[in-house]
């Protein structure tokens, strides 16, 4: 059996936000009285802190350093490839055969 979760609407997401940013119950509560999983709470909270601004995307400056990260390294290979070359065809006029 394969356990699929549930879809839950945006509303409902706002309102637990809600609740569980007034502080006034520990999250643990606040997820068995919803009835979600106290780590789908926290993910809705980060999800909701970047939306609102109060916390930054990282998943978007991973992205973007992992983007720069292979391009760096195409051009490193590249640069290797043309050296490899340029050994190979200076060695040719070193040692003739």
């Amino acid at each position: 059996m394969i356990l699929v979760p549930k879809a839950f609407t945006p509303e409902f997401r706002a309102d637990v936000v809600a609740v569980a940013r007034k502080g006034e119950a520990p999250i643990r509560q606040v997820a068995q009285d919803f009835g979600i999983s106290e780590t789908c709470l926290h993910r809705w909270l980060k999800l909701a802190d970047i939306a609102d601004g109060v916390r930054p995307d990282d998943s978007a400056s991973a992205t973007d350093e992992l983007k720069e990260a292979r391009k760096r390294i195409r051009l490193l290979e590249q640069e290797a490839e043309v050296m490899r070359r340029a050994v190979a065809y200076l060695s040719k006029d070193i040692n003739p055969k």
